[in-house]
């Protein structure tokens, strides 16, 4: 039995029924690398006989009595590869976008918290004779972090699969027994008495994070741009269930030849793509506001120091300006640049573990029925928004992968939406390009194709001022 960390927890409090925060994959894999040609029943197998090497797709959520503390994870008795495994067939001609369609309704669908939190659509009949897998697990059990160690035990690096497993098959495994409603208040109950000290020192250490942080912005130091300082657009207010997914790729030479002419960071030229992307699409959709967008960048804080944390996510987020107010690609790139090291010098400054810290002592019930209630009254709609929108650059590997000697070609991620900002836009890079993930309420940008295309214009405009 594992007790969630409060951030963990966290992800679980926040789902409404139009607010699902679960995290997605969209794969694509050339089959004709398959020893005897693809087979359903080839990948399914192969899942199965990995399942001991990643313990969050056997384990299931289970809720102390009154929700009295957060809920614990156990192995479920019951586990069924067929429930998480599914065969589906792609409409024609199979095409990237028809894929994206499938992606659209398979992450509208929110997870069964009955069973371990993850499924999976094995997707046929993609041109060329490929197929691609939609993958999606819940937030609450997986970061960038974790979902890479994910990726580790999933794929191979070369066509032949490796032999063996690290464990017992799941068909043998030892089952652990479900802990009594009884057991899981004892339980709550021993952590609880734990939760006074836990509280006062997050309390001095949040109070001298927050004084270092006043001292800066006195001494005129830049830092994150102001929660609730973000303009209204098509896609910043309340949200529904229905999703629409679109996915891009572009080189990643181009990128790091930007990155180099104007003596950046990779991940600050991803933020000037995506502001010149919605730029342009704003542009053709009611015009660009004179303030500045806001971007959410997350920000992994995991650290091996002895008494971390070993929850599944260890992250926190800045506030980061787009510059969408500047005209010029290249004013807007060093814009960005110089955001983002005020933000992260604050946030450095603010403490990597504040986030974590406090979500300690989220009351689980009250959490829950007030996200619920935010949802479900459209508050989104008469505020100004936060943040708008969710920008994630994950670096990947580079070089090929396999599954179950497949060789993986095209892998975009898509996280999750918020009430207020329908659009999150997350950014992987693999081999010789990165590979990005649109996902977004369908009311709020329904023609996201166009949104996917303006990536590349963006990156045209930004190679043409860097002289590349």
């Amino acid at each position: 039995m594992q007790r969630m960390t409060g951030l963990d927890a966290a992800f679980l409090y926040a789902e409404t029924p139009s607010q699902h925060m679960h995290v997605a994959l969209v794969g694509v894999f050339d089959t004709s690398s398959m020893k005897g040609g693809y087979r359903f029943e080839t990948i399914k197998s192969l899942i199965q006989d990995r399942l001991p090497r990643i313990p969050m797709f056997t384990r299931r959520l289970v809720q102390v009595p009154f929700r009295l503390h957060h809920p614990v994870l156990v192995e479920d008795p019951d586990f069924d590869i067929d429930f998480h495994v599914r065969r589906m067939a792609a409409p024609a001609p199979g095409s990237l976008r028809e894929l994206s369609e499938m992606a659209g309704d398979f992450v509208s669908r929110p997870l069964d918290r009955g069973r371990p939190m993850w499924q999976m659509w094995v997707v046929e009949g993609l041109e060329d004779g490929r197929i691609g897998i939609l993958a999606k697990v819940h937030h609450s059990l997986i970061d960038g972090v974790t979902g890479a160690e994910m990726m580790v035990h999933l794929f191979d690096l070369e066509p032949e699969p490796a032999a063996g497993t690290d464990g017992a098959a799941p068909e043998t495994r030892a089952v652990e027994k479900i802990p009594s409603d009884l057991e899981l208040v004892g339980y709550a109950a021993r952590s609880m008495t734990r939760q006074p000290a836990r509280l006062a020192s997050t309390l001095v250490g949040t109070a001298r994070s927050v004084g270092g942080l006043v001292r800066r912005r006195q001494e005129g130091s830049s830092g994150m741009a102001a929660p609730f300082s973000a303009p209204r657009t098509p896609w910043n207010g309340a949200i529904t269930g229905h999703r629409a997914v679109a996915v891009g790729t572009l080189a990643l030479d181009d990128i790091k030849a930007v990155k180099k002419a104007f003596g950046t960071t990779v991940n600050d030229v991803v933020l000037a793509l995506c502001s010149g992307a919605l730029r342009r699409y704003l542009a053709d959709h009611g015009g660009v506001p004179e303030a500045s967008l806001v971007s959410v960048v997350p920000i992994s804080v995991r650290s091996d120091e002895p008494g971390a944390s070993d929850g599944a996510n260890q992250v926190s987020a800045m506030f980061v300006s787009l510059a969408t107010d500047l005209d010029d690609p290249a004013d807007r790139l060093r814009a960005i640049a110089g955001a983002t090291k005020g933000a992260k010098e604050e946030h450095n400054a603010l403490g990597a573990d504040v986030l974590q810290n406090w979500a300690e002592f989220a009351a689980p019930g009250v959490f829950a029925r007030a996200m619920r209630l935010y949802s479900e009254m459209n508050l989104a709609d008469r505020h100004r928004p936060i943040h708008n929108v969710i920008i994630s650059n994950v670096p990947g590997p580079p070089f090929p992968l396999y599954m179950a000697g497949a060789q993986l070609s095209v892998m975009a991620p898509l996280g999750p939406i918020m009430e207020g900002a329908g659009l999150n836009v997350t950014v992987m890079s693999y081999m010789d390009r990165v590979d990005i993930g649109l996902i977004a309420c369908r009311e709020s940008i329904p023609d996201i194709w166009e949104l996917a295309e303006d990536f590349e214009e963006s990156l045209a405009e930004l190679k043409k001022a860097a002289g590349v």
